[in-house]
């Protein structure tokens, strides 16, 4: 078996691979043509998605596969079905990958062992979104040529942010210093991110950072009301402002996972500033994408994801 469930079960050897053939894909983009020709792959998407849903489909395309996008609202889940049957389902008609992107936290881990089928995260609950790390890591080796001994500050909702823990898991593992920034109500739940990384004011994190990674507010996952205070007020305190983008490090970059609320979490100057790689992490993506997918697919003996 050989999904991709997330990074903190990943060796950092298994990560570097994965970035190393992605980096291939970029530079040699016609060596991806029918790699997976004939093959089938399905996305399951339960919750809104952009980026990541288009990446991924334009991806498996440049890889020659056969994709069937999952509709909810017209699938047998409308009529009681579970997510279990549907992709039991899916894999008895031959479809050898499934990528799915759910709100429930542990439901790759639940069907894992109960399915042939390749299981790859495209964000999960709160948990993990492995293949946007995966990209972010990529963008940063590409500008400073490694990953080791870059100082990262990921700042704003940590709480509920599925990027904030892959980034974690994967740049600790590749040698990298985490610095956590935002409001208190927002600090994260894994004790694992709040005890192996440093939590500095946010003026001290983006001074000390060679990378300044903003997150969005995620509203859909508060079971509370969270900070009560304006859109406007929450920029002011917490986001990045052009201020506060020049307490920044000669040669430091700004990213973000995106979707990104301009002049909330980040100033709408500086997404598209000099100082900005947000959109080349886009870019990006579906590289890392096509390196996950060959790699859970047409897996060496000795290269397996997990």
């Amino acid at each position: 078996m050989t999904s991709l469930i997330g990074l903190k079960n990943l060796e950092a050897l298994e990560i570097e691979q994965i970035l190393t053939r992605a980096q291939e894909f970029i530079n040699e983009p016609l060596s991806s043509i029918d790699i997976l020709k004939n093959r089938f792959v399905v996305n399951l998407f339960f919750e809104n998605s952009t980026r990541t849903r288009f990446s991924f489909e334009v991806a498996e395309k440049r890889l020659g596969a056969h994709v069937l996008n999952f509709q909810e609202s017209s699938s047998s889940t409308q009529k009681g079905e579970t997510i279990y049957d549907t992709i039991k389902t899916i894999e008895s008609m031959g479809v050898e990958a499934a990528v799915i992107r759910h709100s429930q936290n542990g439901l790759l881990e639940d069907l894992q062992g109960r399915l042939q089928v390749k299981l790859i995260n495209a964000g999960i609950g709160n948990e993990e979104h492995p293949t946007q790390a995966l990209l972010d890591m990529l963008t940063m080796k590409q500008e400073f040529g490694k990953i080791a001994g870059l100082k990262v500050a990921i700042i704003g909702d940590l709480k509920h942010s599925r990027v904030a823990s892959s980034n974690f898991y994967g740049l600790k593992k590749l040698g990298a210093e985490v610095i956590l920034s935002g409001p208190d109500a927002y600090k994260p739940y894994d004790p694992e991110l709040r005890e192996g990384s440093t939590w500095l004011p946010i003026e001290d994190a983006i001074g000390e950072a060679d990378v300044v990674m903003m997150l969005r507010i995620q509203h859909e996952r508060h079971q509370d009301r969270g900070l009560d205070i304006s859109q406007n007020e929450y920029h002011n305190l917490y986001g990045l402002t052009e201020k506060r983008a020049k307490f920044m490090k000669k040669g430091a970059i700004i990213m973000h996972p995106a979707p990104f609320n301009r002049d909330v979490e980040i100033a709408s100057c500086l997404i598209e500033s000099p100082k900005s790689r947000i959109f080349k992490q886009v870019s990006n993506g579906v590289a890392v994408r096509m390196a996950v997918l060959e790699k859970a697919l047409i897996p060496s003996k000795k290269e397996m994801l997990i």
